[in-house]
């Protein structure tokens, strides 16, 4: 072959490259390096390419066309847990040729294709030129993890600017309907509908739906107490008139600069119609201010009544945002959530403590499922209950109803807060989940000792339990008496796994991914479902049987993979492959969602990126290792 055609093959070479991650951001002389050394085979459909008989691989290969079905092989069957396909830029084996041993699986080609090979010795030269192709080696999804955390940053800085600037237009920042009432409503029939909405701006509007005036509670002194103003007269009479009104799409700035130039704090929005859409306070124009932490917690701390945690509820969904912006893991900031949320929880709690007397009373408000692994989303509901000692003096039934109705409030203020009430009545104010110790432990022990089909979905809602508020030690205790219980109960363990393996993975033998074919949610994948999920169940089982007393998943993963000899490495990349995952679901959310929405758990794989998409794939790759670990552990 002439220079020129060997030069036009290595651009070539390198076009494709620089494409694909890791190449995509490997150093220019060694990239080169690897381009001039590539060499490239064909392999019909349904060939070998590399099988482990063949003993330690003479080659790296990199898929250029075509699929490559990766087959683990020996005692494991050909099943759902053991086979993944490679697509165009993924390369194998790295952990055979990079150690100089037979690879553990079989490659074969799906569909006529191209692979390039690079002779293993150059594989080895490589790394050592390339850092960035050495700690993709070391650690893949987590190099990968990287770059797409990268990409994120930029996608939700260029949305947290959009939603953190005064330009903001006026229709994103309407959180709820208006308050609006007819001009001719009496005066007092006005002021107890002011008072029944909460509000401080009473919106005075025609059958038309167009504002005509407005009514603050600074007016209500000056105008109505002071004055001796005539109840029963129309609000007509007293209100401000005309309000002072700005179109849906005028921006904050505007709002801002008609507030200081009129000295008004409440501005109505009007649609291109002027009929009334919503109303803008100060308050609202404060919180397109960078949200901090510190401000939030204090104003939870701080906060005297349900309206003003929900501001804070809000604002812990800016700062969510905010931290995305910045490029935070999943795992820290599901924790930021969980542990804000846990705070507006406990405020919530200690409201209503002023007006239940639980004086006295050993008790203990727990949280489940997603809360009390500290990783809750955007999206979630409430999962809670109380556990609690009947006191000598206390008769069990009226302190049980006292309880009840204090966690029926604390319920229905969560709701208000934006944590919707748990359709499935896993609430506090269910009587089957507010209970004793001795009646928690005993419906712990019916679940371990009869693990049927509800005990082990049970199990799996409330045994990943925590203290939100009240006695710890009553939790503590719990969790070490479940602890020795299921460590001791081998069957209940196996019926554990036998569940965690109830779903799979969604990859495709074919197809990189298999999507939902409900025609309601045609292309997509549920990463609860199909996704976090599988981790979840999977670290839960493994938890119990080393006997760890944490709850969140990547906890849970390190201590009992450790304890169980697992290696770290491989730990790793599980716990990195569930963060993914949380990532995306956070990202579909909060980006991929209208601002204030609550989005939801589907994705379509085919609106991914190359780069997320391949990641999503390996993440997948490590919930099937996860999975087949237990398959192996318990014989299943």
């Amino acid at each position: 072959m002439d220079n020129t055609a060997a030069d036009t093959l290595i651009r070539t070479h390198l076009d494709f490259l620089r494409r694909h991650a890791p190449f995509d951001r490997m150093e220019a002389d060694a990239l080169r390096f690897l381009g001039e050394r590539l060499a490239t085979a064909f392999y019909p459909a349904e060939s070998e390419i590399l099988m482990p008989g063949d003993g330690a691989p003479n080659f790296f290969y990199i898929v250029y066309r075509g699929k490559v079905q990766a087959r683990q092989t020996g005692g494991v069957a050909v099943t759902e847990y053991s086979t993944l396909t490679l697509g165009p830029g993924e390369g194998f084996p790295i952990g055979a040729i990079s150690a100089g041993r037979p690879s553990t699986n079989g490659y074969l080609a799906v569909e006529d294709s191209y692979c390039f090979q690079l002779p293993a010795a150059d594989f080895l030269k490589l790394q050592e030129l390339s850092p960035s192709f050495q700690l993709f080696c070391t650690r893949y999804i987590a190099s990968l993890l990287n770059q797409s955390r990268e990409q994120l940053q930029v996608q939700f800085s260029q949305r947290a600017a959009e939603q953190q600037t005064m330009t903001t237009p006026l229709s994103g920042l309407i959180s709820k309907s208006p308050v609006a009432v007819a001009p001719g409503l009496a005066t007092r029939a006005a002021l107890e509908r002011m008072v029944e909405a909460g509000v401080g701006c009473l919106a005075v509007a025609g059958d038309d739906g167009k504002p005509v005036g407005v009514l603050t509670q600074s007016d209500i002194l000056k105008r109505i107490v002071l004055p001796g103003f005539d109840l029963t007269r129309p609000i007509a009479d007293v209100m401000t008139a005309p309000p002072h009104t700005l179109k849906a799409n005028a921006s904050a700035y505007d709002a801002a600069l008609e507030m200081a130039t009129h000295g008004v704090r409440h501005i109505l929005v009007v649609d291109a119609e002027d009929t009334l859409k919503g109303v803008i306070s100060e308050r609202d124009l404060f919180a397109l201010q960078r949200i901090g932490l510190r401000q939030i917690r204090s104003g939870i701390e701080s906060a005297a009544d349900v309206q003003a945690l929900q501001r804070a509820s809000r604002d812990i969904r800016q700062l969510a945002l905010n931290l995305l912006a910045q490029g935070i893991g999943a795992e820290q900031l599901t924790q930021f959530i969980s542990a804000l949320n846990d705070a507006l929880t406990r405020r919530i709690i200690e409201l209503n403590l002023d007006r239940h007397d639980l004086y006295g009373v050993e008790y203990a408000w727990l949280a489940f499922g997603s809360e009390g692994r500290h990783e809750q989303t955007l999206s979630t509901d409430q999962d809670n209950g109380i556990i609690y000692v009947l006191p000598e003096w206390a008769d069990k039934e009226p302190l049980k109803l006292r309880l009840l109705e204090f966690a029926r409030d604390v319920n229905n203020d969560l709701a208000a807060c934006g944590f919707p009430l748990c359709e499935g009545n896993i609430m506090a104010s269910n009587p089957d989940l507010c209970l004793t110790f001795d009646e928690w432990r005993e419906k712990f022990g019916s679940w371990i000792r009869e693990p049927h089909p509800e005990a082990l979905l049970n199990a799996t809602i409330f045994f990943d339990y925590r203290v939100l508020y009240g006695d710890e030690k009553l939790a503590h205790t719990l969790r070490h008496w479940l602890l020795s219980m299921t460590g001791g109960t081998p069957a209940f363990l196996k019926a554990m796994a036998a569940n965690a393996l109830d779903v799979s993975p969604p990859l495709g033998k074919i197809r990189d991914f298999v999507t939902d074919d409900d025609p309601r949610h045609p292309g997509t994948i549920d990463l609860k479902k199909f996704g976090a999920r599988l981790f979840v169940d999977a670290a839960r089982v493994l938890s119990l049987r080393a006997g760890v007393e944490a709850t969140s998943t990547a906890q849970r993963l390190r201590q009992a993979g450790s304890r169980i000899g697992m290696p770290a490495e491989e730990l790793s990349a599980m716990a990195d492959g569930f963060h993914f995952i949380q990532l995306l679901r956070l990202r579909h959310q909060h980006l991929d969602t209208d601002h204030g929405s609550s989005g939801d758990n589907r994705v379509k794989p085919d609106d991914l990126n190359e780069l997320d998409r391949r990641i999503l794939k390996e993440a997948f790759r490590q919930a099937r290792k996860i999975q087949l670990r237990l398959k192996l552990d318990y014989q299943i």
